[in-house]
Order: C-alpha cells, then sequence, then structure tokens
C-alpha cells in the first residue's frame, strides 16, 4: 500500500469528535468526489467513487446513520491498474433533496454551493472532521522517504479557498494553484504537512512521517560532514601539490644544502607527507611547528621559487 492510502485507511478510522463532526466530514467527501445527477425540479441521484475500501464503508455507513438514505454498491476494477474502485449510488428518494441542503452542497433555494457551509465548521473539531474529509476524497501525500508533498484537488476555487482558511485557522498555511478544470490545495512544508496529520488525528502516519524526517535530517547531516571532508581533502591536495611544485622549481635552482636549515626541513616534510594540510604537516615536525611557522616557510620557499 501507498502511505496516501495509509493516511486514508487511518482517517477512516478516527472516532467524531462531537455529534456535528461525521456530517462535516460526509459533507466533503460528498462535495469532492460526488457526482450530483439532476433529472428534474428537487429530483436528484448521487454517485461517490473511491478507490478505498476502508473510505467505501465510511461513506455508506455516514449515509445510512446520519439521514437514513438508501445506497447502493457497484466494485468496479480498473483495466488500467488492475485495482478495485468503489462506487456508492444514491438513488433518488425522498429525503435526499434535504440532505444535500443540510451537507451545503445544493442551496436551500436551488443551485450549486460552491463554498463550505459556515454550519458544518463551526467548531474547529468539525473544521477538522471537514478537512478529514476532503483528504478521504481526493487527498495526496507522498511517501515520508521522498520530498515532501502534499495536496487535496477540488473543482472549485471557493472551495479551495475555503480549505485553505480551515487549516490557516490551525496555523497551518497552504497554497492554491489552478490546474486545468481544477484548483490544487498544497503543502510543500514537511512542518505543514506533519501539523495536517496531527490536526486531523491521523496520528499514526504524523509519527511515521516525524521519524522519517528524524532519519532524513541524520543522514543529510552525515552527508555534509562527507562532503565537507571531502572537499577539504581535495583543497588540501591540490595546495600540496602546488607546493611540491615550488620545491621542484627551488631545487633546480638550488643545491638542497645550501637551503636554510629551516626550509630544508620544510621541503623533508612535505615530500615525506605530500597528502596532509600544513596544520598537519607541523604537528610532525620535531619539534612541532604553528600552523603561522609553517606558513612563513612556505612564504620564503615561495619567494625563491620566483
Amino acid at each position: 500500500m501507498s502511505f496516501t492510502s495509509d493516511v486514508k485507511d487511518e482517517l477512516a478510522r478516527v472516532e467524531p469528535t462531537c455529534k456535528h463532526c461525521e456530517k462535516a466530514t460526509l459533507a466533503a467527501l460528498v462535495r469532492i468526489e460526488g457526482t450530483l445527477f439532476v433529472s428534474g425540479p428537487g429530483k436528484y441521484r448521487v454517485e461517490i467513487a473511491t478507490d478505498s475500501a476502508s473510505v467505501g464503508r465510511l461513506i455508506i455507513r455516514l449515509l445510512h446513520g446520519i439521514y437514513q438514505l438508501k445506497t447502493e454498491l457497484v466494485v468496479r476494477r480498473s483495466v488500467l491498474h488492475k485495482t478495485p474502485n468503489y462506487l456508492v449510488e444514491v438513488p433518488a428518494q425522498q429525503r435526499l433533496e434535504g440532505a444535500l441542503v443540510d451537507m451545503g452542497v445544493i442551496l436551500p433555494e436551488g443551485g450549486l454551493n460552491m463554498g463550505i457551509e459556515p454550519e458544518l465548521v463551526k467548531k474547529q473539531c468539525c473544521g477538522a472532521a471537514y478537512l478529514r474529509g476532503a483528504f478521504l476524497g481526493s487527498g495526496f501525500i507522498s511517501s515520508p522517504k521522498s520530498d515532501f508533498h502534499f495536496e487535496i484537488t477540488v473543482e472549485s476555487e471557493e472551495l479551495a479557498d475555503g480549505l485553505v482558511r480551515l487549516m490557516a485557522e490551525k496555523g497551518i498555511s497552504a497554497k492554491v494553484m489552478h490546474r486545468r478544470n481544477s484548483y490544487m490545495v498544497y503543502l510543500k512544508s514537511g512542518d505543514a504537512i506533519l501539523e495536517f496529520l496531527a490536526f486531523v488525528e491521523a496520528h499514526k502516519s504524523a509519527i511515521e512521517l516525524e521519524q522519517e524526517r528524524v532519519v532524513k535530517s541524520v543522514r543529510n547531516d552525515v552527508n555534509r560532514m562527507i562532503n565537507a571532508e571531502l572537499a577539504n581533502e581535495q583543497k588540501a591536495t591540490k595546495a600540496a601539490l602546488g607546493q611540491l611544485l615550488t620545491i621542484r622549481k627551488v631545487l633546480d635552482a638550488h643545491e638542497f644544502e645550501s637551503l636554510p636549515p629551516a626550509l630544508q626541513d620544510f621541503i623533508r616534510l612535505r615530500v615525506s607527507n605530500p597528502e596532509v594540510s600544513l596544520k598537519e604537516l607541523g604537528a610532525r615536525a620535531n619539534p612541532p611547528l604553528s600552523k603561522s611557522a609553517v606558513n612563513h616557510r612556505l612564504r620564503r620557499l615561495e619567494e625563491l621559487a620566483k
């Protein structure tokens, strides 16, 4: 299973905080995953599709429990992905119009409600429940092992803006991107994704994400240390090569024995230890030399080379 599937499976089992939370979750699911069919004044039927069995069961349970609506379930199999798809059909019936108004899908006077019905999300727990339903509908979250990415896709800009406002009330900063005929509400920050999961009560998934963030952080720190060490080694090697070339120029023009003892000592050290830094070179001298003393001898040698 993907991480998205794991999160949805966990969210489908969250117990409601208050008696209105489940209505908010169902309303978001119907708004985002539902297709509304109208055959005349007050004559509606709805189809809600999902690729998650646990989400399909939740939709049926809530439609029966909250509104006592009759439903039919059709299980389809994707030819392309060889995975099951669940279609919850809500046929035309007496209670359906009132339920759609109550969920903020249609307006009392007729027509579609493009935003979020304020009454559904008056309490913070109901706002979290609505976001939970939105993610159950069209949410996606990348594996914690890859780059952080989170999105919920909706069809109207008003609904996208409403989801952003609900997240903002909890201090979660989301953005909206217009993509063809839909709007994508997305989060890129690991912190923001973690806060969302905690807010909608996907606690197990939040822990898994945080554990992977710690692993990533440690791995990145180790990689930075290794890269810095390699860069220092390359820098030291390049510098040592330049010093060996300087020594060659000096010895081409001067007899070794004619050089001052301090320069003779430096040459012996550098030729014997071509890979080490100047600081390490000074530590290997007898007696040990400071880095500034080694630098002074190198400058004298470079002046001779010129």
